[in-house]
């Protein structure tokens, strides 16, 4: 199998090709990229959205552009999220924070909304670090319960699970759309109808598929989501986080992390807090406007082209690293720990090898960048935009010639 052959083949028939020469080229060389799962790359417009704000809305508007923009730019950048990414109406989206502490604000509101009645939280183990953390220590906060669901580590959560842990007593379900490690895609509208029927709220992750796989939380009744915005959307090391609350839940919720831009009136400087209407209760303090400007041409991309056709090439990558995989890389003891359904796999592929770790690690030091998870887990993330076959292709060479040399 020529696999550089094919990959050129592919590139010069991808609508997305153009895509590539959108984003800032590596100073140094590099072979293949393939964690844009976990950092994505800078977008060349993103360099001048900087320079811009520098020179102009900060550098020479100053305090003004808090007038003239700042305000409402986690709501107006969150509904552009929402329209190109996420199936959210406006008015539902916001900016700002960490995913952890949103994560803990939406939980902390649910927790409190279902009252001593519905105590439990349903979560999963195989779930990010983070979201299992935040659940303990509001579980140990309030007195909520913790009900685990131990899915098969190579695929995730499924409507069957969810409905098997659920019960008169719970509150909120906690899940992933996309499994981290397994990159397995969970049945979003399937859960979240289970939850619903079981008089449950669900508090969905998507880390790892906004801007990667369509999201369609209107349409699916979802109540609650949040996600990070460094990953497919490109926002760079440390920007913030995004999320949802559904429209009908918003005067009913109350955030616990109170906070002077929450307020109804912001400038008042009242004496005690009056939590605002709509998305800005949900807002603490003063919004990241540096940190969320590497969001904003990454969702306009996303918007030009449609969020189907990302998805397309997304699982045509996935398929290209897996037929590989099966025809070549198999004979060294590389597995497919993923699913290979692409109806049940988001934008990341992970492969298995006892090595896997110091595999890796000399794959670094070759200049290709694919990503460690335990305990012998090797993810190969793609990013549709920025990523060719061809860049895959010769991470995937690397790998086996590495495989070989050490065989």
């Amino acid at each position: 199998m020529d696999l550089l052959a094919d990959a050129a083949a592919r590139d010069r028939t991808d609508p997305l090709a153009f895509a590539r020469d959108l984003f800032v080229p590596s100073a140094t060389p590099l072979v293949a990229y393939l964690d844009g799962n976990s950092l994505g790359r800078p977008l060349k417009a993103t360099r001048q959205r900087l320079t811009a704000v520098v020179d102009g809305a900060w550098g020479t508007r100053l305090i003004r552009s808090w007038d003239e923009q700042w305000m409402e730019l986690p709501f107006a950048l969150g509904d552009d999220l929402g329209a190109a990414c996420l199936g959210a109406a406006p008015g539902q989206t916001a900016i700002g924070d960490s995913t952890t502490v949103l994560l803990y604000k939406l939980l902390r509101a649910a927790v409190a909304h279902a009252g001593p009645a519905r105590p439990e939280i349903v979560l999963d183990s195989e779930n990010f670090p983070t979201d299992r953390y935040v659940a303990e220590g509001i579980a140990a906060e309030t007195g909520a319960k913790l009900v685990w669901l131990h899915p098969d580590p190579a695929l995730g959560v499924t409507a069957a699970n969810v409905a098997s842990a659920l019960g008169p007593r719970t509150g909120v379900v906690l899940l992933s759309q996309v499994a981290y490690k397994s990159g397995y895609l969970a049945d979003l509208p399937a859960i979240t109808r289970v939850a619903h029927d079981a008089g449950a709220l669900v508090l969905w992750d998507l880390c790892h598929s906004a801007g990667s796989v369509p999201v369609a939380l209107d349409a699916a009744g979802v109540d609650l989501a949040v996600g990070c915005s460094y990953k497919y959307l490109n926002g760079g090391p440390g920007a913030p986080a995004f999320c949802y609350v559904a429209a009908r839940l918003q005067p009913v919720l109350s955030q616990p992390i109170q906070g002077w831009m929450g307020n109804s009136d912001v400038f008042a400087m009242g004496p005690s807090y009056a939590p605002a209407s709509g998305m800005r209760r949900f807002i603490s303090g003063t919004p990241p406007v540096l940190a969320m400007t590497g969001i904003q041409d990454t969702v306009a991309l996303i918007d030009s082209v449609g969020i189907e056709a990302v998805r397309e090439k997304s699982t045509a990558l996935g398929e290209f690293v897996i037929s590989y995989v099966d025809s070549t890389l198999s004979q060294y003891g590389v597995q497919v720990a993923s699913p290979r359904n692409p109806a049940e796999r988001g934008g990341h592929v992970t492969l298995s090898h006892p090595d896997a770790r110091s595999l890796v690690s000399a794959l670094w030091e070759r200049d290709v960048i694919p990503d460690f998870r335990e305990p012998d887990g090797i993810r190969v993330g793609a990013a549709p935009l920025s990523s060719s076959y061809t860049e895959v292709a010769q991470g995937l060479l690397s790998l086996e010639s590495l495989l070989r040399s050490t065989r």
